[in-house]
């Protein structure tokens, strides 16, 4: 069975990751965040709880060494530079396969009266996301670039996919299905190699999210 290092561990779709590998798949896990009390809750066997700062490439490294998969859910004003960390890290450690959350409009994708509302909403969010993802894929690593719409907590698993070149739809999803998505190409690592993907809930066009 595989085993997946999860950078951010305590992140809310990161969370909900973890409940679906540990009640439905055989995957170990290795959950990295700097505060590593925040996942005390956290008792089985398949997993490993690392403390550490992902800008931290020795640290970063060590903890890849025996993974099969990165699934980075990342934030914060620095994301480019975690960006470069962890690029660095799986070059040291030899490994390949990443998955990234990043979000919509990091390439003008998102069309009409919500593209503007998102980007006047996001601002300077939408800057240091897109350069993120540049980093990524000026990189020779098996990515996948994962730009969910708004997120919403709804229990349900509900989502669409568009690739980068196309348009944007939708206006949200819920967490689980990011979470659920995640999951899905940890299981089948040879699919959406290299793919930046936008994730939306079906039928959700707008001017802006419904809930908003």
């Amino acid at each position: 069975m595989s085993k997946v290092l999860i950078l951010g561990a305590n992140g809310k779709i990161a969370r909900l990751a973890e409940d679906i590998f540990l009640d439905s798949t055989g995957n170990s896990l290795k959950l990295y965040l700097r505060s590593p009390e925040r996942l005390r809750d956290i008792k089985n066997e398949l997993v490993e709880i690392i403390g550490g700062d992902v800008t931290d490439v020795q640290t970063l490294e060590d903890s890849m060494k025996d993974v099969d998969v990165v699934y980075a859910n990342l934030a914060g004003g620095n994301i480019e530079d975690q960006a470069k960390a962890v690029v660095e890290a799986m070059h040291a450690a030899g490994k390949k396969r990443l998955i990234w959350i990043s979000t919509l409009g990091i390439y003008d994708e998102v069309p009409g009266k919500f593209g503007e509302w998102n980007n006047s909403t996001l601002g300077n969010y939408i800057t240091i996301y897109a350069a993120a993802a540049k980093v990524l894929e000026d990189s020779d690593l098996d990515y996948t670039i994962i730009r969910p719409a708004w997120l919403t907590d709804k229990d349900e698993v509900d989502f669409e996919l568009t690739q980068k070149g196309e348009t944007f739809k939708g206006t949200e999803v819920s967490r689980k299905s990011i979470a659920q998505l995640v999951v899905d190409i940890t299981q089948a690592p040879d699919k959406h190699v290299r793919e930046s993907l936008g994730v939306n809930k079906p039928n959700t066009d707008g001017n802006k999210p419904a809930w908003y």
